[in-house]
């Protein structure tokens, strides 16, 4: 089978690999018919060092299951199934608590950086799939499937930044970054009823699909000018959430100029740095709070997958690109160069 590699910064390669097998009576055997890339993967693409590499890539994929193991018993050949980018077993007592992400069995984990399994690939061995994998209503030539695919990661992780922030109908919510995260945060703060949603900006077409999603202004300067921008349109307090979605450390900075005291910066861009201002005269002072994470997004996936499948909301749109398995490379280079979105790959 082919599956995709990447070797060090910059090197994605797609390779024939052994095919994957059942290796426990847990474990599920996935064809894929739909994967994609993630602007997480663009951090190691931008910084792996070879002595790390190669990995397997891919962390969100739907596809058809070929074989089970002895002892699943939720899904079965012939079943679609999506996968969150998390492997859990749905029963520890993190899973219940909606923690996936801190899912305690042995198996558990994130998919990228293991060395065997990745999505971006013809299939993949699933470990827990009794507690990973999601049966899917619709046919794997369904029109809903790049909709369907983002509650494998970025709708979820866009949710859990408005969940985990508070939003709500009384909130105003700024949101920093317009890639693919970031444009669902805004479709997720619309979605749990705020008002007045600022989307930070610098990319006219990304920016007008955030409009699109319900963002109510623009912001495209970032730094001071920035900050005093959301202020004006905010009557001088800043917002009462901030969900950041970017993860570098200029985005941070950003987030602390424009909360409202007694808000919340709601992080879910996987943090390129190790620390970040919370003592006095940032966080402590005016109340302000930090929350975020991992996205727990197999605890949000039977909540928001109805809103799909009636069309109330269509978050297949931050999919801008396509491309077959041999064009996962390109799809990676155009993204890192900011001419695509999200690039859809259909092995």
């Amino acid at each position: 089978m082919r599956a995709t590699l990447m070797y060090g910064a910059g090197d994605v390669r797609v390779e024939t690999v052994p095919d994957s097998v059942i290796k426990h009576p847990t474990d599920a055997l996935v064809r894929i018919t739909a994967s994609c890339v993630c602007g997480s993967d663009l951090h190691p693409y931008g910084s792996m060092k070879p002595e790390d590499g190669p990995v397997r890539m891919g962390h969100e994929f739907i596809g058809v299951v070929e074989e089970t193991g002895s002892e699943v018993t939720t899904v079965e050949r012939g079943d679609l199934v999506v996968a969150p980018f998390a492997i859990s077993d749905n029963t520890c007592p993190f899973c219940r608590e909606g923690l996936h992400t801190s899912c305690s069995h042995p198996q558990a984990g994130f998919w990228d950086g293991e060395p065997e399994e990745g999505g971006q690939a013809e299939a993949v061995r699933v470990p827990l799939a009794d507690g990973t994998l999601v049966k899917l209503p619709v046919a794997p030539d369904s029109a809903l499937i790049p909709s369907l695919l983002t509650l494998s990661d970025v709708l979820g992780t866009g949710h859990h930044a408005a969940v985990a922030g508070g939003v709500n109908e009384r909130t105003s919510v700024t949101v920093i970054g317009d890639g693919a995260v970031g444009l669902l945060a805004v479709l997720s703060a619309k979605r749990l009823g705020a008002e007045q949603i600022i989307l930070m900006g610098r990319h006219r077409a990304r920016t007008d699909l955030g409009r699109a999603f319900g963002a109510t202004d623009v912001v495209s300067a970032r730094g001071d000018e920035g900050i005093e921008t959301v202020r004006e349109l905010t009557g001088g307090d800043g917002t009462h959430v901030v969900l950041e979605a970017v993860g570098h450390m200029p985005a941070y900075d950003q987030a602390l100029g424009v909360v409202r005291p007694g808000g919340v910066i709601s992080r879910v861009g996987v943090p390129q740095y190790e620390e970040a201002p919370v003592g006095f005269g940032s966080l402590f002072r005016h109340n302000i709070r930090l929350a975020g994470g991992p996205a727990p997004v197999r605890a949000y996936i039977e909540e928001l997958m109805p809103d799909i499948l009636n069309g109330t909301i269509e978050p297949g749109k931050v999919f801008d690109a396509t491309t077959d398995l041999d064009g996962v490379p390109a799809g990676y280079r155009d993204m890192a160069d900011r001419r695509s979105l999200k690039t859809l790959v259909k092995p």
